[in-house]
């Protein structure tokens, strides 16, 4: 019998080097976290870094037709956030900033409905929350979508084309506020490198008109723009349609400081009590019209007529 060895003696295999994959770095919101330095840079060249969002919420009581318009502006908007319905008090201000902290927002688009015994008043609020500032609105000349039944029809969520009318200065900080909260971010991941639509803000007597087109140009079989063809690119308007009259700038998010004010703005509360006063001053019209009759009837009487009593007999 041959020797036993020793275990001593005994090769062992080598062991196997593990074959893993390296620690992913972690991810955030705003990027790639602890990552190397030479890739820093071409991600922040590249990477989308803009954040806003805006929240779109109304007031209680809102009436049908505004509840559809604010609904139409949820659609084509595809960086906003919609909540349900807050109430309209004095505290609307602290409320709304909280749920637009809760709701992960920059921006909030507030439609507040005032109630008046005829009718109903409603105000837009934009704000950029929490420190301001915002701006108020009276919303007119209301247009919805399913109301006007228009032909065009443009893609959702994709990125718009943005253009200012030249008109008062005074609406300067208008317009900025409303490319602010109605443009789309820049590199937005619902975002197209092309434009298919186009918003339009025009002033027309001192009031703020907008107006949503579609850019339709003719295409061939292959989905080319034919030769010339942009030379025949026509706008469709696709809706929906409503005027805003600026009230206020105010400094802080829903009140603060008024750094502007319309001097051209007048109360529909104003406009009602003229109404009032005109329909007042055809029934006071009428009334001294028949005083007028009755003295006139008074200082000319009329003469006797000597055939009046010949048949009385």
């Amino acid at each position: 019998m041959g020797k036993k060895r020793k275990h001593s003696e005994v090769e062992l295999p080598a062991a196997k080097k593990e074959e893993t994959a390296p620690e992913r770095p972690k991810r955030t919101l705003l990027g790639w976290k602890d990552k190397p330095e030479n890739q820093q840079d071409a991600t922040n060249s590249t990477g989308f870094r803009n954040k806003e969002k805006v929240l779109v919420t109304c007031s209680r009581r809102i009436n049908y037709r505004y509840r559809h318009l604010m609904l139409n502006l949820v659609s084509i908007l595809p960086h906003c956030k919609k909540d349900n319905k807050v109430e309209s008090k004095a505290t609307k201000g602290a409320t709304l900033n909280e749920l637009v902290e809760l709701k992960s927002c920059s921006s909030c688009l507030f439609f507040e409905i005032a109630y008046v015994p005829e009718a109903q008043r409603p105000y837009l609020w934009m704000s950029k929350c929490p420190n301001g500032p915002s701006v108020k609105f009276l919303v007119n000349a209301v247009h919805t979508m399913e109301e006007l039944k228009l032909t065009g029809n443009h893609l959702k969520a994709y990125s718009s084309y943005y253009q200012k009318l030249h008109g008062n200065i005074n609406f300067f900080w208008c317009h900025l506020f409303l490319n602010r909260y109605l443009e789309l971010p820049k590199e937005h991941r619902k975002s197209k490198p092309y434009h298919d639509h186009v918003f339009v803000f025009s002033i027309v007597d001192d009031h703020i008109w907008f107006r949503n087109y579609q850019i339709s140009c003719p295409h061939t079989g292959a989905d080319k723009i034919d030769r010339g063809g942009l030379e025949k690119m026509t706008l469709i308007e696709v809706g929906p349609r409503f005027c805003l009259n600026p009230i206020k700038i105010f400094g802080g998010s829903f009140g603060g400081p008024t750094l502007y004010e319309n001097p051209f703005y007048v109360s529909p509360n104003q406009i009602r009590s003229l109404e009032k006063r005109q329909k007042a001053g055809k029934y006071a019209k009428k009334v001294k019209a028949k005083t007028r009759r009755k003295m006139h009837e008074m200082t000319n009487p009329l003469e006797a007529d000597e055939f009046a009593d010949m048949w009385k007999e």
